[in-house]
């Protein structure tokens, strides 16, 4: 095997770039994030928002390991670049099989998530030499994804009733790692600091995946709203869920995002920071968005009607949801409580009772005058963000 250094992303030259392939990888996902908004379309139960955020926790934790590899690989590096690319089929084939993944496709979902697990993280520890601390970490994902992906394929062999007594402990079992350290008998815990994170570069690849999932926003509003024909009615609608959407981006791109990499950039332990910020506290922020699209799908298609239930809980909640992440990831950055997302959460919390009462277009229109004015918000929190930085 070749020395390591040819396929190590190098340490202190500087931030690293995202790569071509990295964004080329990300195209999957774009499909992966269509694919959960339409299990709730089509399913628009409680039974089916569980079953998409059980699979939103899969994908999302494909993706993020990924991620963490990419950081310490280069991906100009050809079999690095091979490693993405066989990854990005495998991803391919796992978000195809989404639909079918609690039914008739277990197998394929289960077997090309296990594939693309442990084959990323067994080609990590052949791309490395005896005695760096990172085959010690690669080593310890192989035996946790190992276990696991035993859980799923056995779990996928089952009756469609019985999968997720095998499944959910599979995925509790990858969910917990790396909280646990990624614990082996004999050997104990990883530590962070051992992670040797570079922070600009795990922040960006976090917030391309916003860029992801706000993009199939747009997707399937524009999709939706052609096909309703687009009266006037439907056309105001789009400007809302446009807007709100924007709104979207204009609170997470603000103040705290530029602060959150400056952070990571000069943080003693920045591997940390994104186990804690990033893949674990980017999930909420996520699947507010995913909910929030679908809450503008069913806008778009009936908004003269007022909502209830699992559509309610799309259009106020997705919001919610988000603002909440986004609350919760600005705390673990900064280490303050921020006002305005607070008011802003408890506002949109506020509009359940008067819900069941107005239509869904006025009900978007008042939670998207919300978000505008969380948005327009980010130039105090800057001010706020740069006096405390000054302060320390």
């Amino acid at each position: 095997m070749p020395s390591a250094s040819r396929h190590l992303r190098p340490r202190g030259e500087g931030p690293q770039a995202v790569t071509a392939v990295e964004l080329f990888f990300d195209l999957v996902y774009v499909f992966a994030i269509t694919q959960l908004s339409h299990l709730i379309l089509d399913d628009p139960s409680v039974r089916g928002v569980a079953q998409a955020a059980f699979l939103l926790l899969v994908v999302w934790w494909a993706w993020i390991n990924t991620i963490w590899m990419a950081n310490w690989f280069d991906p100009d590096s050809p079999s690095i670049r091979a490693v993405l690319t066989t990854g990005m089929l495998a991803s391919l084939l796992m978000a195809a099989a989404l639909p079918g993944a609690l039914g008739e496709h277990g197998l394929l979902f289960a077997g090309s998530y296990v594939v693309l697990q442990v084959g990323r993280n067994a080609a990590a520890v052949l791309h490395l030499p005896r005695g760096d601390r990172l085959r010690d970490v690669f080593g310890r994902l192989v035996a946790w994804s190992v276990a696991s992906g035993v859980l799923w394929l056995t779990g996928a062999a089952l009756p469609e009733d019985r999968r997720l007594l095998l499944w959910a402990p599979a995925l509790a079992l990858e969910l917990g790692a790396p909280a646990a350290g990624y614990w082996l008998p004999g050997r104990g815990r990883a530590v962070t600091t051992d992670y040797d994170v570079e922070g600009a570069h795990f922040a960006e690849r976090c917030q391309l995946f916003i860029i992801i999932a706000l993009g199939e926003s747009i997707v399937v509003t524009g999709a939706t709203a052609s096909a309703a024909g687009l009266t006037a009615t439907v056309l105001l609608s789009l400007v809302v869920a446009f807007v709100e959407t924007a709104a979207l981006w204009w609170v997470y791109f603000g103040a705290t995002a530029e602060h959150a990499r400056a952070a990571m950039r000069s943080s003693e332990d920045p591997g940390r920071l994104a186990r804690d910020a990033y893949t674990y506290g980017h999930l909420p922020i996520v699947a507010g968005i995913i909910a929030t699209a679908v809450g503008q799908d069913l806008l778009i298609a009936h908004p003269q009607q007022a909502l209830h239930g699992v559509g309610l809980a799309m259009v106020l909640g997705g919001p919610a949801l988000f603002v909440l992440g986004e609350t919760v990831f600005r705390r673990r950055i900064t280490g303050t409580w921020d006002r305005e997302r607070l008011v802003a959460l408890g506002l949109l919390l506020l509009l359940l009772p008067l819900s069941v009462h107005v239509s869904v277009l006025l009900l978007s229109a008042i939670a998207t005058s919300v978000l505008i004015a969380l948005a327009l918000s980010q130039k105090r929190v800057a001010a706020r963000l740069a006096h405390d930085a000054v302060g320390q």
